[in-house]
């Protein structure tokens, strides 16, 4: 009889995992506390505007053709991917707008112009950060990460040291550019692993790789063609999935996870999966004798950040905008001190404006704007409505001036997602967006691990544990814990049955 596993959760983590194990042999359910697939990367529709609720930048294009060519299938066949070009736009000062342009040099002559000599010096750069991503993503990524052995091996430890891991990725960059903005715009990827530069060991170095060398991407239709992507070769390989199914206990007998009780009765399986929030799935589906961190462990964890997000439509186009827009108008550390060091709402927020319809006529009507913003913001703070209305304001003032109009009168549509709903969709700890941050005390086996302490046949993937926060990484995630899974697992067992 073929074995059998059941998933918690279908964020991309999770889908992951669930078609590997299929295609490893598995039987395979995916149990879904939402209406549908995609976790943070669900999709809302409203009155002919589709909106991408999480996730918006598709960066590392190679981790996305090696998911799918690893099941016989390919991006091309389940969405059209176009590369951006500029690939985004930053917005300095009043009067100092930039367009990242997409070509390598046209990239090293913008930075001659801002620091003489500084496009010599980001192409040693870049070389260099290509060797930490080939390394990054061949090595590092792909292994469970459940002892430090796994890392000792000559090819990895050289590598270690050539990457600077004990070394700050802020001291990385400003060793090498004196200019203030291009810091700035070689710094800011790391926001994607949920940590500030001071704290990103500068391996990580690698994103501008990923950024600046890799390019910025876009699948028409949305990040949700992705999910939909996933879910198509997941049920071709037979995962099944139910949703509107919240998980209310895991089952433990005689130490070993036999299955999920959920609202809709009980599943019974080999092994489970979880690629729920991993504190969550702790606290409130195990009993406490089968935990294996305590409640001061997670206390004392780095999260990286929650978001404050608006999803707007206008009734008419916006032009000053691209695609994607960073307000780096505000100082970065005084935002990143009023995330890490001192939380509170933040007092001036830098933000991210993201215009899809610009490139996709197909997520809005004819003629109008899909706008998506972000502030990042401390996990755990207070989330109101009128804190939630007094920086809505904020964000049209601050389109409104780049784009020379007042957006207001041309609001038809605005939707607001916050701390609270992370909770209330996600049961993200402390309402976080991201995960966990991708600090040096909390990189590698520092993390939380994929195979529990206490209960055999328990694993975990997604945000929380290796290889850490974003889409590409959860999507490695989710083979990793499969092959883990494959190489322990007993050959037989039994099939998933109702209790």
């Amino acid at each position: 009889m073929s074995r059998s596993a059941i998933v918690i959760g279908s964020g991309f983590a999770g889908l992951s995992a669930a078609t590997a194990l299929a295609a490893k042999g598995f039987a395979v359910t995916v149990v879904e506390k939402n209406d549908t697939p995609g976790g943070r990367a669900r999709v809302w529709r409203k009155d002919g505007f589709v909106f991408d609720m999480g996730p918006s930048w598709y960066w590392m294009p190679d981790v996305f053709e090696q998911w799918f060519a690893s099941f016989g299938s390919s991006v091309k066949a389940h969405y059209d991917l176009v590369r951006l070009d500029p690939s985004y736009r930053v917005f300095f000062g009043d009067a100092d707008t930039w367009d990242i342009p997409a070509g390598t040099a046209e990239l090293l002559a913008l930075f001659d112009r801002v620091e003489p000599g500084a496009g010599a010096r980001l192409k040693d750069f870049l070389q260099e950060a290509g060797m930490k991503y080939r390394l990054g993503m061949n090595d590092l990524v792909h292994r469970p990460a459940l002892r430090w052995s796994e890392f000792v091996n000559a090819r990895v430890v050289s590598g270690m040291m050539r990457s600077t891991v004990f070394t700050s990725l802020r001291k990385h960059v400003r060793s090498r550019f004196s200019d203030p903005r291009l810091q700035q715009l070689l710094e800011f990827p790391v926001l994607f692993l949920g940590a500030t530069p001071e704290r990103t060991p500068a391996l990580y170095s690698l994103m501008n790789y990923a950024d600046m060398m890799l390019g910025t991407w876009y699948p028409m239709g949305g990040m949700g063609r992705i999910v939909d992507g996933m879910v198509a070769v997941a049920r071709d390989h037979g995962v099944h999935f139910r949703t509107n199914t919240p998980v209310t206990r895991i089952l433990v007998e005689q130490g070993r996870a036999r299955g999920v009780e959920t609202t809709a009765g009980v599943l019974r399986a080999d092994l489970v999966v979880a690629g729920a929030d991993y504190h969550h799935v702790e606290t409130s589906l195990l009993d406490p004798e089968f935990r294996s961190y305590s409640e001061a462990y997670w206390e004392s964890r780095v999260m990286a950040p929650s978001s404050l997000l608006f999803y707007l439509g206008f009734d008419r186009r916006l032009e000053g905008l691209r695609h994607h827009n960073l307000f780096f108008d505000r100082s970065l550390d005084v935002h990143a001190r009023e995330i890490y060091d001192a939380p509170a709402w933040p007092s001036d927020p830098l933000m991210y404006v993201c215009v899809p319809s610009i490139t996709d006529p197909s997520v809005a009507p004819a003629g109008h704007e899909n706008v998506f913003a972000l502030i990042p913001i401390a996990p755990g703070l207070e989330d109101t409505p009128a804190i939630r209305e007094r920086y809505l304001r904020q964000v049209l003032d601050r389109i409104g001036q780049r784009t020379g109009i007042d957006v207001r009168p041309h609001m038809v549509l605005q939707r607001s997602y916050c701390i609270n709903d992370f909770q209330a969709d996600h049961n993200a700890f402390r309402g976080n967006a991201y995960g966990l941050a991708n600090t040096l005390r909390q990189t590698a086996v520092l993390k939380p691990r994929m195979k529990s302490r206490r209960v055999q046949g328990l694993y975990f993937t997604g945000q929380l544990t290796v290889p850490g926060p974003g889409v590409p990484p959860s999507l490695i995630s989710g083979q990793v814990v499969a092959d883990l899974i494959a190489k322990e697992f007993p050959q037989r067992a039994t099939s998933p049955l109702p209790a």
